[in-house]
C-alpha cells in the first residue's frame, strides 16, 4: 500500500495524461524536486526501461537509478527507485477516465511508497526530513504543475 496518494482531475484524455508522465523527462518541469531525467535505454518509456533521476532539495543534490515496472497506456504507469542496490521507493501514476464521450477528463492519481530499509529512513529524516511530509507536499505541487500544463 502507498504510502502517501493525491488525486487532480484534469481536461485531458488518460491517454494524454499517460504520454506526458510517463516522458519522465518532463518531470523536471512539474516536480519540486527531480532536476531532470535521463534515459539509459534509449527513452522509450516501456516496461524494464531504465534511467537516471537528478534531484536537488535546497543544498543537497543527487542522483537515483530509476527502473519502469508498469507501463499500460491510459491506465497505469509505475517505476521503481534505487540507489545502486538500495531499494528506495515505487512511484505509480494512475489515470482514470471521468465522463463519457471526447470531452470527458481524467483522475490522476499519483502515489509514492516507501522502500527504503528501515535504518536508512532513521539516518535520512536526520539529515533531509520527513520524506512522507515532503513527499505529500511534492505529489500536490507536481499534479497542480502537470495540470497546469495539461490545460494550457
Amino acid at each position: 500500500m502507498a504510502d502517501v496518494s493525491e488525486s487532480i482531475e484534469v481536461a485531458a484524455s488518460p491517454l494524454e495524461v499517460y504520454e506526458q508522465v510517463s516522458e519522465l523527462s518532463r518531470m523536471a518541469e512539474w516536480s519540486p524536486e527531480c532536476t531532470g531525467v535521463r534515459w539509459s535505454t534509449g527513452g522509450v518509456p516501456g516496461v524494464g526501461s531504465r534511467f537516471i533521476g537528478l534531484n536537488r532539495s535546497g543544498v543537497f543534490r543527487w542522483f537515483t537509478q530509476g527502473e519502469v515496472v508498469e507501463a499500460v497506456p491510459g491506465e497505469r504507469f509505475s517505476f521503481r527507485i534505487t540507489f545502486g542496490p538500495v531499494p528506495v521507493a515505487l512511484w505509480t501514476y494512475e489515470f482514470a477516465a471521468t465522463g463519457s464521450g471526447s470531452g470527458s477528463g481524467c483522475t490522476v492519481t499519483e502515489s509514492w511508497t516507501d522502500r527504503r530499509p528501515a535504518a536508512l529512513k532513521a539516518v535520512f529524516a536526520r539529515m533531509f526530513g520527513d520524506r512522507t511530509k515532503i513527499n505529500r507536499y511534492g505529489i500536490h505541487q507536481t499534479l497542480g504543475k502537470l495540470k497546469a500544463s495539461l490545460e494550457s
